[in-house]
């Protein structure tokens, strides 16, 4: 389950799960490591949601972030632990999708690969109730606009939306447990093509994101 900071994932793996993973509830990250919930089972299959900390933790650089939850990844891959599905958390409740918003998912997408959008969920999460024709606006511009999501909703990944319920948490898993395995790229790249981080996809990307980010900085002094 991955995200930015702030979307929920850790809520929505607990809501699943029945686990009481910490959850942040002030302005700084809580999720600092790497964690999995408590096994369970959904449909007859045993099922362990793993939390991962936002690529914009307010506590560690995008890097470090990015390399451990890699190094995690490629260590249960050569383990022969496979993932059969990828969730990434989008808090519907913001009126804009921000430049740090736009540039974590273009990490999330380098770092799972085209060949694993098919097993991708985007869910939108904490929409209000007495928003909800302007919540359904949102999901229809950030499906339909190239800048977005919709790339990688064409590549076969989904939009979903969660209510906040348990029902609706499991209802959402259970469109990927019945997947076939998946390999991200980047898991791959680590194991099978033995790149350092730094010569990875998502590696790269950053390396740009970063660049990117150093030359605004630059015009806007």
């Amino acid at each position: 389950v991955m995200g930015v900071t702030g979307s929920g994932k850790t809520t929505f793996i607990n809501c699943a799960s029945e686990s009481d993973l910490l959850v942040g509830k002030g302005l700084e990250s809580c999720t600092v490591d790497v964690q999995m919930s408590k096994p369970f089972y959904l449909d007859q299959r045993m099922v362990t949601l793993i939390d991962t900390p936002g690529f914009d933790d307010t506590n560690r650089k995008e890097r470090d972030i990015l390399t451990h939850i890699s190094a995690y990844l490629a260590n249960t891959y050569e383990q022969g632990v496979k993932l059969t599905g990828i969730i990434y958390m989008h808090r519907i409740s913001d009126t804009r999708m921000t430049g740090t918003s736009r540039r974590n998912f273009r990490l999330f997408r380098e770092l799972c690969g085209k060949d694993a959008f098919k097993n991708i969920l985007i869910v939108t999460n904490m929409g209000k109730d007495d928003e909800l024709e302007a919540c359904n606006e949102r999901e229809r511009e950030l499906s339909t606009d190239d800048k977005y999501y919709k790339p990688m909703l064409d590549g076969g990944a989904r939009m979903v939306r969660h209510n906040g319920t348990p029902d609706s948490a499991k209802a959402i898993i259970s469109q990927l447990i019945n997947k076939g395995e998946v390999t991200l790229v980047g898991q791959r790249e680590i194991v099978d093509e033995h790149k350092e981080f730094s010569g990875t996809t998502v590696g790269k990307e950053l390396t740009r994101v970063l660049k990117e980010q150093a030359e605004e900085y630059d015009t806007e002094l």
